[in-house]
């Protein structure tokens, strides 16, 4: 029987970090990924992104031809799953500078040439890739919850979206209730959503006119 080839072992810089979470797909399954003690840093759950890809692999298919953003990388789970699958691009951006190197650090170890990682403000870069006409076809809405990045965010996304693209969005609360979505999900359909604890997760794509 053939042995697995075990996971890359990624170094840690910067502040300690509590705890790690997994790759769960992809040419680099099972490699760990250091979560930093960093404000409102929040790594999606490894269940909650096996339901995410499979819908994504559903919806989508060939991962080779996606140019994908990750907008508040934080951990980076979302966007190295994206790059593992074999995502043709995929651009991660925070503005925290201990988060930024440990992304560069896991980067460099896996060798991730589909990867580029940019410390940035979200929505100020969101807007500068929108007015030189960036467009992707998949953009990761992960953000602290507290302090009302979504609701700013999102609207931004129409600009950088390409024709039939999908966005992921992680909330505090569902974005569907009936009669109670809020004012900014008016252009947006939910073509998936679940929760797990209090994560509500979506992905969203334009209503059509």
């Amino acid at each position: 029987m053939q042995k697995k080839k075990p996971a890359a072992k990624v170094p840690v810089h910067g502040p300690q970090h509590a705890k790690q979470v997994r790759i769960i797909g992809g040419s680099w399954k099972r490699t760990p990924l250091p979560v930093l003690e960093a404000l409102g840093l929040r790594p999606t759950p490894d269940r909650v992104r096996e339901t995410v890809f499979n819908w994504l692999n559903h919806l989508r298919g060939d991962w080779g031809n996606l140019r994908v953003l990750d907008l508040f990388a934080g951990s980076g789970a979302l966007g190295f799953e994206a790059a593992s699958r074999g995502a043709q691009q995929v651009t991660m951006v925070d503005a925290n500078a201990s988060v930024v190197r440990q992304l560069q650090t896991i980067q460099e170890k896996l060798k991730a040439t589909n990867i580029v990682v940019q410390r940035a403000d979200a929505l100020a870069l969101a807007q500068s890739l929108a007015q030189r006409g960036q467009r992707f076809d998949l953009i990761f809405l992960d953000p602290p919850y507290q302090q009302d990045f979504l609701s700013r965010s999102l609207p931004l996304c129409d600009k950088l979206l390409a024709d039939g693209g999908l966005v992921y969005a992680e909330s505090g609360l569902a974005l569907s209730a009936d009669g109670d979505a809020p004012e900014w999900m008016a252009p947006w359909e939910v073509v998936r959503e679940d929760k797990a604890g209090m994560v509500h997760f979506h992905l969203l794509r334009r209503r059509e006119d």
